[in-house]
């Protein structure tokens, strides 16, 4: 049998967290895990997704408290006004952003390659 590999075991987690998450969503986290600070137009430009999903994507992994998040709210990220352009906003995670974020590196630290046995492969 092969086992899951890191980035299988990380999707399931967050799966676990909503099941409904979207492949956006995940992305926009992701990006947003590797870069704290950046602007929604910012993360637009580097996870390649429009503006207007980046948006969407990332107001879905909001808190539940704030009227800039929207449903699911997962409460992963935080936005926070853009001090340099009040007008936009500048994302970071949140602490239950940050557990989650932890325990996906602890996932790929540990990252087993999908591969059958010797006796998987005889059969």
């Amino acid at each position: 049998m092969r086992r899951r590999n890191a980035i299988l075991q990380a999707l399931a987690l967050l799966k676990a967290l909503e099941p409904r998450i979207s492949v956006n969503e995940v992305i926009a986290f992701l990006y947003a895990a590797e870069n704290e600070g950046l602007t929604v137009q910012e993360m637009a430009i580097v996870a390649g997704l429009t503006q207007s999903t980046a948006s969407r994507s990332l107001r879905s992994l909001g808190p539940k408290e704030s009227s800039w998040s929207m449903a699911p709210a997962l409460g992963l990220l935080e936005a926070y006004l853009n001090p340099s352009d009040a007008r936009s906003h500048v994302i970071h995670l949140s602490v239950r952003g940050r557990e989650v974020r932890d325990r996906i590196d602890a996932i790929i630290r540990q990252g087993a390659t999908i591969a059958l046995d010797a006796t998987s492969r005889a059969a």
